[in-house]
């Protein structure tokens, strides 16, 4: 625990977990969160560049939301994310499920294998078709 700035607007906070933001800014997030879900209910499948801009949000916003594995990339989409330490294909979050269960038992068990570089070989691909959807579907709209 310990005082930082904010890494958006830079004023200073109590900083406990997680991403250092402020809770002005936390607040935000989480209000840009919402919108995108509602707006997932609403037309289910679209893409991100759709969902940006019709929220008008930055797209590295809602890509950070797939990786908070808060928001899951529809079956058949063209939009791909990749594991952070193999580069495999993955719907949500940062790591694929092996990366995710090596990372854990490497930690467990303090072996110095447990880094994170992405692998170099796969390069990024972002297409306008991306499609994704609220990752909980089965919550009830409030």
């Amino acid at each position: 625990m310990g005082a930082k700035n904010c890494a958006r607007c830079g004023r200073i906070f109590n900083h406990l977990a997680g991403p250092p933001l402020c809770h002005a800014c936390r607040e935000d997030d989480e209000k840009a969160f919402e919108r995108v879900k509602e707006y997932l209910f609403e037309y289910p499948g679209a893409s991100m560049t759709e969902v940006a801009t019709a929220l008008e949000l930055p797209l590295g916003k809602i890509k950070r939301f797939l990786k908070e594995g808060r928001l899951e990339i529809k079956e058949g989409s063209n939009f791909i994310l990749e594991c952070e330490r193999c580069g495999v294909s993955i719907k949500s979050g940062k790591y694929c499920e092996v990366c995710s269960h090596d990372l854990a038992f490497e930690l467990k068990s303090g072996s110095p294998k447990a880094t994170t570089g992405k692998n170099q070989g796969i390069s990024k691909r972002h297409k306008e078709s991306e499609r994704m959807r609220y990752f909980n579907t089965d919550r009830h709209r409030p």
